[in-house]
């Protein structure tokens, strides 16, 4: 699910970019994410072919492509999907015959998610990975707590 391989993507992304790039294995970065190193290796081919990160063979071998300040979430988004297929798919309604309603349904419901979509591919577009980076800062630094 394009969902799934998204935040994937980002954790893949922000693990590159909070630790030395030394340590980026497949098998380090699975561990991070709870998955298989294929999976791992599978999306970052995705992410490298955006345009997002490099890949060079042996350990270590990725690394962002850009600064996280100029990585947007949108950027990510496009990666994971597939052109022309809807987050959020409709039924396609009667083939033939059919009520008015029935015929009416799919092409109003595609219309107000096609607005939602849109909606949420501009929130990405506003968020960089730096942003994420620093909101997990930030958590990280209230989870020590006073003195730790």
């Amino acid at each position: 699910m394009v969902a799934t391989r998204f935040a994937v993507a980002i954790h893949i992304l922000l693990l590159l970019a909070a630790e030395p790039s030394s340590q980026a294995t497949s098998g380090r970065i699975a561990l991070s994410v709870g998955t298989n190193p294929v999976v791992i290796r599978r999306l970052a081919g995705q992410l490298a072919r955006a345009g997002l990160l490099r890949i060079r063979r042996g350990p270590g071998g990725a690394e962002l492509a850009r600064p996280p300040a100029e990585i947007t979430l949108a950027e990510v988004w496009a990666a994971m999907r597939r052109p022309g297929l809807p987050l959020l798919p409709t039924h396609p309604g009667p083939q033939r015959g059919g009520d008015a309603l029935g015929r009416a349904v799919p092409a109003l419901l595609r219309a107000v998610l096609d607005e939602a979509e849109g909606a949420m591919e501009r929130k990405l577009a506003g968020t960089t990975l730096q942003a994420l980076l620093d909101r997990l800062g930030a958590a990280e630094a209230g989870a020590a707590g006073p003195g730790g």
